[in-house]
């Protein structure tokens, strides 16, 4: 049975996982805090794949306090040696009493294994404590782990009456400087940011992180869906730093040797009357980047069509007081809804100000 006592230090596990302003991708975001006579005395969290995990940080802080101390880890403590050696070991190796785990660790290689050699090597140990909590921070992993397939997060700036660009496809800026300094720290968390070639030709975005402090070199992929394989080789996307690749179908031999020749990355997948099988799309980013979460920065054609096959998992829209008139292009292109029983339901989870926009956070229902 969970006490007070562990309730708090779990929370304090959780809050320390959700530190990293940088997505720790492929790996999940986890904290683990050492109490010893209810005080405590080692904390970590991971913050970058194939650095020491959340665990080692913490038992590197509490040095010979780790002996008879509890653990309350966020996440299962790993037992395999991938690009770090096995968590469990150095639990044990260090004398710790007891481990309190928020949840199981949906990884195969782990998933219930860890727990199990802990017990064996008479460490007690509990699972559950604050699993919601825990699961809502590690959701692209998760659902990477248990449906083969990443989170997937629609970004959409509008104006009060729902439209995303002039009828010219004009779009810069609708919404504030503090809410497109709100969109790098979303780019930041994710593994992907996703776009059509539409947006690419329009905007020629660059889709970078770019925050004072942030390390250049760790960016998110960047995924160009372009069924015709139109790209330019000198589109700001595909500069560095950072990765990105192109996702076409279809022959387009002569402008897909220019594209590698280039050293662009491209994927040939199944198409649709659509254009990229997004399906596809999605199993290859999980197969080949290990994706946990997908940052969608595109127009109405793309963000219809991920809308309409059901793949948007989530929508974080910035809506800013301007109004831009009924010629201006809308939020989705769905030409199939055309009754009010067709309509898609959404749940509001968050609804907040930012500069002079306000941000809502919306799942399909």
């Amino acid at each position: 049975m969970a006490t007070d006592t562990d309730i708090h230090f779990m929370n304090r596990a959780l809050q320390l996982a959700a530190m990293p302003t940088v997505s720790p991708h492929p790996n999940p975001r986890v904290g683990c805090v050492l109490v010893r006579d209810s005080q405590i005395v080692g904390e970590g969290y991971h913050e970058r794949a194939g650095e020491f995990h959340a665990e080692i940080g913490a038992l590197r802080q509490a040095g010979d306090q780790a002996r008879g101390a509890t653990a309350y880890v966020t996440l299962e403590p790993c037992c395999h040696t991938g690009k770090t050696p096995p968590c469990t070991e150095a639990l044990i190796a260090a004398g710790v009493s007891r481990v309190v785990s928020a949840m199981s660790d949906p990884n195969p290689q782990v998933a219930g294994r860890g727990h199990a050699q802990l017990t064996a090597a008479g460490i007690q140990c509990d699972s559950g404590l604050l699993e919601a909590q825990a699961r809502v921070l590690n959701r692209g992993f998760i659902r990477r782990m248990e449906h083969g397939r990443p989170w997937v997060i629609s970004k959409l700036g509008m104006s009060l009456d729902g439209r995303t660009a002039m009828a010219s496809g004009e779009s810069k800026w609708i919404t504030s400087e503090a809410s497109r300094d709100d969109v790098q720290l979303l780019r930041a968390r994710a593994s992907a940011v996703l776009t059509g070639i539409g947006t690419v030709v329009t905007d020629n975005p660059r889709l970078t992180v770019r925050m004072p402090g942030h390390d250049p070199k760790r960016q998110p992929l960047r995924v160009v869906l372009d069924s015709g394989l139109k790209i330019s080789p000198s589109a700001k996307v595909l500069a560095p730093p950072g990765k990105a690749v192109v996702c076409y179908h279809g022959d387009h031999a002569a402008h897909r040797k220019t594209l590698i020749e280039n050293g662009v990355t491209l994927h040939a997948l199944p198409g649709t009357e659509q254009g990229v099988d997004l399906e596809a799309v999605f199993a290859t980013l999980t197969r080949e980047y290990q994706v946990n979460e997908v940052l969608v920065e595109a127009g109405a054609r793309l963000n219809g069509a991920l809308v309409d096959a059901g793949l948007v998992d989530e929508f974080v829209i910035y809506m800013a007081p301007v109004i831009m008139g009924d010629q201006a292009r809308g939020l989705f292109h769905l030409p199939r809804l055309e009754t009010m029983a067709q309509k898609l339901v959404l749940q509001i989870t968050d609804m907040r100000a930012v500069g002079t926009d306000w941000r809502i956070s919306a799942t399909p229902k």
